[in-house]
């Protein structure tokens, strides 16, 4: 008996030590997903960018950086559902959708598997931490769901009840952060979990706030006497940081997966005091490089913690800068947050959708390294199911393509035949890109109306070709998209479209 006994126990133990080692072989992941950062915003990527950014560079002088890696949006509540699904959010019911207020409900349905689903599954400890801004659903005193952008929704909420449809209801075991955009919303209140722990009370005063170009998206919403306005990425960064130091105290052999979503630097420009002045390229710049800082903290906590070396670590932005940093940083500081691609913020131009890319993984990716890879953030999903060696079901990420050979410096060929792209509106203008061609279904940015915007309307380009029903640019060769070769290329035009066509039709690209 004594021998069965002995015999179980050390089986037990075998396969006990078996788990936590497959655990602990699994990489730690953190994506840290900037907000209307763009590609010219990091100075690894603009050699002439006047706001200095040495974390984000050290970060990619230890890792790999892409420098053809798009946000599957132009903006930012579609590109960050596709980030958590690797599905183009044009696909689903209100799929173009930016969110505000009290907003909702979700635009991931409770059958769609998400990145966190997916790890919290293959057993990582599940983390978000800022900016949700995918929808969620907040309740009156009589239990009906509000779901509703109108500012004097706010006043409807009971914030004593739970709120549904965020984080923690699609794979995230906690969350502290935002509904919707941190410093310009309707609702200034910080979520624990799924409750408003210290609900608004009084109305935004805008008068002790900073005044210059970039501070004027504040709305008048309702403010918590807990929410700092100028102190808004501090507060995520201190929450990540608990996250982090506990999670190596209590549990050291468990994977984790930590969402860093952060304010910066989306409009108003609010840099914490610290930062005030400190890039000597305005109110902008500072909050650039506030979000330099948070980048270098984040890792320093990494390394304190001896995680580092068994962290990928993911950086990137949920699309272009917004239109009044690029005029005025342009204008004033000779900084261009777009650089070398036109367009902005909501355009379907490269400027719009370009991003920084940047994966660290010690003894994975090479240091130093760039890839020209095709990528979107919809890719995010897929890849990491091979970094943890699942498989996606056919009915999850219809639009996510593994860059897991890439990463390993592996490829060879192009990994994705095509990419996608959505602008800005209820019914989103596409795009389709293969390999140089870029082709555009409708005419203008697909976003902003250049001739309607005062800050716009020295930008605007030449027509070259009136009476286009849509746009077609070979990026080789004319990476500024300035001559439109809709009437000039009819057969690569047809191929574009039919293909466009198709892969709505099919609804999947993968």
């Amino acid at each position: 008996m004594k021998t069965l006994l002995s015999i179980i126990f050390f089986l037990s133990f075998a396969l006990l030590l078996e788990v936590n080692a497959a655990e602990t072989s699994k990489p730690n992941i953190l994506v840290i997903f900037a907000d209307d950062l763009g590609y010219g915003d990091v100075s690894c990527y603009n050699s002439q960018s006047k706001v200095p950014t040495p974390n984000i560079d050290a970060l990619a002088g230890e890792g790999m950086r892409f420098t053809d890696a798009h946000s599957a949006s132009t903006v930012c509540t579609p590109s960050r559902y596709s980030l958590m699904t690797g599905q183009m959010a044009f696909r689903i019911p209100r799929g173009g959708t930016v969110f505000s207020g009290a907003g909702g409900p979700s635009l991931i349905t409770p059958a769609r598997l998400t990145l966190p689903e997916m790890l919290r599954d293959s057993g990582y400890t599940t983390a978000a931490v800022g900016k949700w801004h995918i929808g969620l659903t907040f309740f009156d005193k009589e239990g009906q769901a509000i779901n509703s952008g109108a500012p004097e929704a706010i006043e409807r909420v009971d914030f004593s009840r739970r709120i549904e449809g965020g984080p923690l209801d699609h794979g995230f075991g906690s969350f502290y952060g935002t509904a919707c955009c941190p410093g310009t919303d309707w609702l200034y209140a910080f979520i624990d979990g799924d409750r408003v722990p210290v609900p608004p009370t009084a109305k935004l005063d805008k008068s002790v706030l900073p005044k210059h170009p970039y501070a004027n998206d504040c709305r008048d919403g309702m403010i918590a006497k807990n929410f700092p306005m100028e102190e808004i990425d501090l507060v995520f960064l201190k929450k990540s940081r608990e996250f982090l130091e506990q999670h190596a105290k209590n549990s050291p052999g468990k994977p984790f997966f930590l969402y860093h979503a952060s304010q910066a630097v989306h409009l108003p420009s609010f840099a914490a005091d610290q930062f005030k002045g400190k890039s000597k390229a305005g109110p902008h710049g500072d909050f650039i490089l506030e979000l330099d800082y948070v980048v270098g903290e984040l890792m320093t906590t990494l390394k304190n913690l001896g995680l580092a070396e068994n962290t990928m670590v993911i950086f990137s932005s949920d699309n272009g800068p917004e239109t009044a940093s690029i005029s005025h940083m342009r204008a004033d500081y000779n900084h261009d947050g777009a650089r070398p691609w036109r367009g902005v913020k909501r355009d379907q131009w490269e400027g719009g959708h370009r991003v920084p890319f940047i994966v660290r993984w010690p003894g994975k990716v090479k240091p130093g390294s760039t890839s020209a890879q095709l990528t979107s953030m919809t890719d995010v999903i897929a890849t990491i199911a091979g970094v943890i060696g699942t498989e996606l079901p056919k009915d999850a990420a219809e639009d996510s393509f593994s860059m897991l050979p890439a990463y390993l410096g592996k490829d060879t060929t192009p990994i994705r035949p095509y990419i996608l792209q959505q602008a800005f509106g209820n019914v989103p203008a596409l795009s389709i890109r293969r390999g140089n061609w870029k082709y555009l279904d409708h005419t203008g940015s697909g976003g902003n109306r250049y001739e309607k915007n005062p800050e716009l309307e020295r930008f605007i380009l030449p027509d070259t070709a009136p009476g286009a029903k849509g746009q077609l640019y070979d990026l080789e060769k004319d990476p500024g998209e300035t001559k439109n070769l809709y009437f000039e290329k009819p057969v690569i035009v047809k191929e574009l479209k039919d293909l466009l066509e198709k892969t709505k039709a099919s609804g999947r690209s993968r």
